[in-house]
């Protein structure tokens, strides 16, 4: 279970919470932990060795940010000894890993990648959550429109590329936030009922003998969603 913010990433420096971006400041933005957001003095501290990162790896720390693997930080200073102070690096670090752009990266699901960019491993279920709700709190925190539904529609498909039942995602991600925790709740309620409208929707085509073009002219339909529809569902049919 998840009980706070911000998402465990990939390294050990305590929580810090800016909108930073390498190798350029940006807004600083609240956290969810309660606490006071960077001052502009830590962000312009950084900015010296965000830019190194950044030309060093711009693949990672550059335009686009890349998750990092659980571990970067050591990675880091093994490969740069006389580049990086251990202190200094872990500031830069912690400034990078809670700027709202990373976590946007983080929330899309996209996997861990090495100082080479190499994808090493899935980014958990309950990180990719985290992430996702942090950004939706700070989108919230910055005007007055209701982000509730996009948010549920974004929990919805992060529900749906876990591949984990129902049970076991909101094992997961419940936390203390009643307010997610319902949220969560109803976007896999509504994945529940997409699937089964994409099973029914699967076996009515396999029992109708016809093409996707002529079974979706029969029903009213186009061709592309039922083609989307029957992708779905066999993604859990076994042999």
């Amino acid at each position: 279970m998840t009980d706070s913010l911000p998402v465990n990433l990939p390294t050990d420096q305590p929580p810090a919470t800016t909108e930073a971006a390498s190798p350029a400041a940006a807004e600083a933005a609240p956290a969810a932990s309660g606490k006071k957001a960077d001052t502009p003095s830590r962000l312009t501290q950084n900015l010296p060795t965000l830019e190194k990162l950044a030309a060093l790896y711009p693949a990672l720390f550059g335009a686009q940010f890349l998750p990092l693997k659980r571990g970067i930080f050591q990675d880091l200073l093994e490969a740069h000894p006389d580049t990086f102070e251990r202190e200094v690096l872990k500031s830069a670090l912690s400034v990078h890993t809670r700027s709202t752009r990373y976590l946007t990266v983080v929330a899309s699901g996209l996997g861990r990648h090495d100082l080479q960019g190499t994808l090493v491993e899935a980014m958990a279920p309950e990180h990719t959550y985290q992430a996702l709700l942090e950004v939706f709190r700070r989108r919230a925190g910055r005007g007055t429109s209701d982000v509730s539904s996009k948010l549920r529609q974004r929990m919805l498909q992060a529900f749906v590329d876990s591949c984990l039942s129902a049970d076991a995602y909101l094992e997961l991600v419940t936390g203390k936030d009643e307010e997610a925790n319902a949220l969560v709740r109803e976007a896999v309620a509504q994945a529940s009922e997409l699937d089964a409208k994409d099973e029914a929707t699967r076996r009515a085509f396999e029992a109708s003998g016809h093409t996707v073009e002529a079974f979706a002219d029969m029903y009213g339909l186009q061709p592309r969603a039922v083609a989307q529809a029957l992708a779905r569902a066999r993604r859990f049919v076994t042999a």
